[in-house]
């Protein structure tokens, strides 16, 4: 049974949350991110909704590859970029632009990075982004306000039987929790609910990724994200440390079957997809009402109908 994620104590260091947030990554978008973003890419067709507009939701961490692929396939929807933070903006938008010569600029519209309109888009697209917010109901709110009525959310983020076997192996060696813990997927879909989205829609699938040697599985590892918990080891490690990481991480390298010999960890996907219905007024001597959501009724007709 789904937790209520209020009652749980914090596992996420907002500080550590917001220094993530504006650190841009060094080689690009993460090859898993662009890999989830494709899949949940292909989820689109059983979509019959056509979104006149659109919005990448941090498409330099969530996949830049994905969001041209999401582009091509709403060839002729208006599509907009948000980047939370202003720091990976301007990157975000360099690396999006499509010089004048370059075949993108024929394959699909081209990106705009003003604000969305004022009574949203009809698709936002958020890859790979719900798992390393600090204040996740939060984000799901405001990206309710993002999405026009009658639009819909597509989402994807990490499980939280992520990454077990290294959190058991940190466990095994008495060490401070490997990373923070990721949310069930009922519970998104729960707070999904309370933001004012309906029919949310959730499914998961586990990936298994393998290295050859720990560097490469540690490098990947800190292209994916950071380990955010408040009761994470709180100072610099040595050389010590990152060698008996090593050693361990090693040891765990599977004896036998199609990755004999490497370090194998295991991720589960979340996947989920909800509508923004149109906005209700509950019966009351006197109700408050945005003009948003005013002109959003008069246009459907009266409240409730």
């Amino acid at each position: 049974m789904a937790t209520d994620p209020a009652q749980r104590p914090p596992t996420i260091d907002p500080a550590a949350a917001s220094r993530w947030s504006r650190l841009a990554p060094a080689q690009g978008s993460p090859w898993l991110h662009e890999e989830i973003g494709r899949r949940m890419e292909d989820r689109l067709q059983w979509i019959t909704a056509k979104p006149r507009t659109w919005a990448d939701w941090s498409p330099l961490r969530g996949g830049l590859e994905a969001h041209a692929l999401v582009g091509r396939r709403y060839a002729t929807a208006t599509p907009y970029v948000i980047e939370p933070d202003a720091a990976l903006a301007e990157r975000t938008a360099g690396l999006l632009a499509a010089p004048w010569w370059s075949a993108r600029r024929w394959q699909a519209a081209q990106p705009r990075f003003e604000s969305p309109p004022e009574d949203g888009v009809d698709l936002l697209w958020a890859n790979m982004a719900l798992h390393m917010a600090s204040d996740p109901e939060a984000l799901i709110k405001r990206w309710h306000r993002t999405v026009a009525t009658d639009g819909f959310l597509m989402f994807s983020c990490l499980g939280p039987d992520t990454v077990r076997e290294l959190r058991a192996l940190y466990a095994s060696l008495g060490w401070p929790p490997a990373g923070h813990e990721f949310t069930d997927m009922h519970d998104w879909g729960d707070m999904l609910v309370h933001a004012g989205f309906a029919e949310p829609v959730m499914d998961m699938e586990r990936v298994t990724l393998t290295w050859a040697t720990p560097e490469a599985a540690l490098a990947e590892l800190r292209s994916l994200g950071r380990n955010l918990h408040p009761a994470r080891f709180g100072a610099l490690r040595g050389r010590r440390w990152r060698a008996e990481l090593g050693a361990a991480l090693a040891a765990t390298a599977n004896s036998g079957g199609a990755d004999d010999g490497r370090i194998s960890l295991g991720f589960e996907i979340i996947y989920g997809h909800a509508f923004k219905p149109a906005p209700r007024v509950a019966l009351a001597p006197e109700s408050a009402v945005s003009l948003r959501e005013m002109r959003s009724m008069l246009q459907r007709g009266r409240p409730g109908a």
